[in-house]
C-alpha cells in the first residue's frame, strides 16, 4: 500500500525517485478504491495444491482481492474430483464478457507435447489473446510462460539434457524495479521444469525486458516494457515439500530422477529441506498485485483495454 504525506513534503521527490509510492493528501481525498478482481487459469493436475499456494502468497495484503478460477472447458482433468471443480471453478464462456484487473495462468506438465498438440491449445490461444483487451495484467507461470513466449512471440523453448529441480541463486536485473521492492541483491527460488529460453531469445524481442536470472537456471523473469504481461519460469510459490513430494513421485515411476540441487541438507532425502524462498515468493506476488494490479488499474474496470 502506499504511504500518504502531506502536500509538498520535500521527502516526496526522494522516494518518487527510488520508486517508492507516496500518495499526497489531495490525491488521497478524491482516491476511488474497490476491490480488485483477479481470475486464476489454473491448468495443474494438483489443482487444489496450485490453488492453495498462490491463495497463500496473494492473500499476504492489506488490499481486498476477488477470486475467480477458471478451468478449461475443451479439456476435463482427470486426477481432481469433478465435484471440486463443479463447486469451485468456472468457464472461459462465463467470463469472456468481463474485465479483470489481474490473471495469472499456471504451468502444466506438458513439456514433451507441443503446442498445437495440446488438447486446450486453441481455447487457451483464445484466453491469451483475449486478456490484452480484457485484463489489466497477466502473470504467466512456468509452462504458461513457455506458452506465452510461443504465442505471442513465436519463441520456441528448448530442452535441458536432464531435468533442472532444485533451488537455485538468481541475480536482480533491475533493482529500481518496484517488482523487486525488498528484494536483496540476489534471491533463491525453486525450479522443476526440462525447458528452458535463450537470454539471447528475450532480447530480440524489444517488447520484452529481463528482470531477473540465475547462472543455473537461466532466464527467470521476465515482463513487458508496458508491464501488462509478467513471465516467470521459478515456482517462488511452491512449499517446502513440494519438490520432495516430485521427486518421490518420479522415483515412484521408475524414472530415477537425480536429487533436486540445493535441497534436501547433505544432498541427504531423508532430511527436511530448509526453506530460503518463503520471503522471495511472497514479495515477488505481493510486488505484482500491489504495482501492476492495483496500483494501475483503472477504477473503472470496464475501461480496461481502452489504450
Amino acid at each position: 500500500m502506499p504511504i500518504k504525506i502531506q502536500d509538498s513534503l520535500p521527502a516526496q521527490a526522494i522516494l518518487e525517485n527510488e520508486n517508492i509510492f507516496v500518495m499526497t493528501e489531495f490525491r488521497a481525498m478524491h482516491q476511488d478504491i474497490r476491490p480488485l478482481n483477479v481470475l486464476i487459469l489454473n491448468l495443474m493436475p494438483t489443482k487444489e495444491v496450485t490453488e492453495t499456494q498462490l491463495l497463500r502468497k496473494l492473500s499476504n495484503s492489506p488490499l481486498q482481492v476477488n477470486i475467480e478460477l477458471l478451468q478449461t472447458a475443451s479439456y476435463t482433468p482427470t486426477h481432481v474430483d469433478s465435484t471440486h471443480l463443479d463447486s469451485f471453478y468456472t468457464t472461459f464462456d462465463k467470463v469472456k464478457a468481463r474485465k479483470f484487473d489481474g490473471m495469472i495462468i499456471t504451468g502444466a506438465p506438458l513439456e514433451h507435447v507441443a503446442y498445437e498438440d495440446v488438447a486446450y491449445w486453441d481455447e487457451l490461444c483464445t484466453i491469451m489473446k483475449w486478456s490484452e483487451s480484457h485484463v489489466h495484467c497477466t502473470y504467466y507461470l512456468c509452462w504458461g510462460a513457455f506458452a506465452a513466449f510461443y504465442y505471442f512471440y513465436g519463441l520456441m523453448h528448448e530442452f535441458y539434457d536432464e531435468k533442472l529441480s532444485g533451488i537455485y541463486k538468481h541475480r536482480v536485473l533491475k533493482p529500481t524495479s518496484p517488482l523487486f521492492r525488498g528484494f536483496d541483491d540476489e534471491f533463491y527460488a525453486p525450479h522443476s521444469r526440462e525447458i528452458y529460453i535463450t537470454k539471447e531469445q528475450i532480447l530480440s524481442v524489444p517488447e520484452l525486458e529481463l528482470m531477473a536470472e540465475s547462472d543455473e537456471a537461466g532466464v527467470t523473469i521476465v515482463k513487458t516494457v508496458d508491464s501488462r504481461k509478467f513471465f516467470v519460469t521459478c515456482h517462488a510459490e511452491y512449499d517446502s515439500d513440494t519438490l520432495a513430494n516430485e521427486y518421490k513421485r518420479d522415483i515412484d515411476k521408475g524414472i530415477a530422477p537425480n536429487i533436486p540441487k540445493n535441497y534436501f541438507p547433505d544432498d541427504d532425502p531423508s532430511k527436511a529441506p530448509v526453506v530460503n524462498w518463503r520471503s522471495t515468493g511472497q514479495l515477488l506476488y505481493t510486488n505484482w498485485l500491489n504495482y501492476y494490479v492495483y496500483q494501475s488499474t483503472p477504477y473503472d474496470v470496464e475501461s480496461i483495454g481502452d489504450h
